[in-house]
């Protein structure tokens, strides 16, 4: 009997031995079955478990328990970085833990300041490697978008220009122009939120309207204090029936910034032409800031109906009267 007792107990022993040695080699040294190298997400927020099981899933790892157990047992929990990376299923879980909790994210940074148009940041991805003649095209079709983003309700807005928000972006490698553009009206959503749209209808405006003001004030005026100014000047000649007269609406005509337009410029036929077309241009002509679009939705009246700025300080110029701007004209050389 001590002897069958004996007996299982080795069994047992050698069965607990056997399984921790085959726990220890899964742990330390297994691989997973997808061989081939591919990009490996991890966002910001997700936990070990949800770690785990994307490798597993995605056949990085033999199984989730093992990465989890390791990732706690080696205290990388709370040392993950979210960030994409190249993995493969030759690596062991010691080599992709230690790659993902040392910065080797492979996105791909992009900066778009603020005011740019589609044009420019279309040629800023395709210097980056990115599909800039694609996201081009793609802006053109807002109801493609449309049912997802509720700012883009109004049927008016027909295509994306204004809404693709100026920012920093790091965009995964295989992003195609559908994402990109998703990750940009995603980030416009969250800048222009509900209360800020919501203040916008009640000063029975639309967005587009604020959207395509706020574009001319970037590229018109830097200080937000300016903004402002500029935004209620723009406003009561809208109210009077008379035109922005924008140099920015020019520039945009033309593809060419000046420092004074010729009588030639402000004669050319086009709708955004805002010498000579009261009101304002079918659509934005840029991507503006928050702070612009903010400016756009809470103009300052001032009683000033023209602007310009000094060529060599780029200060702001205000004047009430037609007499006082050409006399403001003359003194700056313009």
């Amino acid at each position: 009997m001590k002897k069958k007792i004996i007996l299982s107990s080795i069994i047992i022993i050698c069965l607990l031995a056997a399984g921790l040695f085959y726990f220890r080699y899964q742990v330390y040294y297994s691989h997973g079955n997808y061989k081939n190298e591919k990009t490996f997400e991890i966002k910001k927020g997700e936990g070990n478990g949800e770690i785990a099981a994307k490798l597993a899933e995605e056949g990085l790892i033999s199984g989730k328990i093992y990465f989890h157990y390791y990732s706690k047992y080696q205290g990388i929990v709370n040392k993950i970085l979210p960030g994409i990376y190249k993995l493969s299923g030759n690596m062991s879980i010691p080599e992709i833990a230690h790659t993902i909790t040392n910065l080797q994210d492979l996105r791909i940074k992009v900066t778009f300041p603020e005011g740019w148009n589609s044009k420019k940041m279309a040629a800023r991805l395709n210097e980056n490697g990115l599909p800039g003649d694609e996201f081009l095209k793609r802006i053109n079709d807002a109801d493609a978008f449309r049912p997802k983003y509720d700012f883009l309700a109004d049927a008016k807005i027909s295509n994306l220009e204004g809404f693709l928000f100026p920012d920093t972006y790091y965009f995964p490698p295989d992003s195609d122009g559908e994402k990109i553009i998703k990750l940009m009206l995603n980030d416009f959503g969250l800048k222009v939120d509900a209360d800020l749209r919501e203040d916008i209808q009640k000063q029975n405006r639309t967005l587009k309207e604020i959207i395509t003001m706020a574009s001319i004030i970037e590229m018109e005026v830097k200080s937000e204090e300016d903004r402002k100014v500029v935004s209620g000047i723009f406003w009561n000649r809208i109210e009077k029936g008379m035109p922005l007269q924008s140099c920015a609406t020019l520039a945009f005509v033309l593809g060419e910034n000046k420092k004074q337009y010729t009588y030639e410029d402000t004669q050319i036929k086009s709708l955004f032409n805002t010498y000579q077309n009261a009101g304002l241009p079918p659509g934005p002509i840029g991507n503006p800031g928050l702070a612009s679009i903010e400016a756009a939705a809470n103009p300052k009246d001032t009683g000033y109906f023209y602007f310009l700025s000094d060529p060599e300080t780029g200060k702001t110029v205000f004047s009430k009267t037609i007499d006082e701007h050409n006399a403001n004209k003359d003194r700056y050389g313009l």
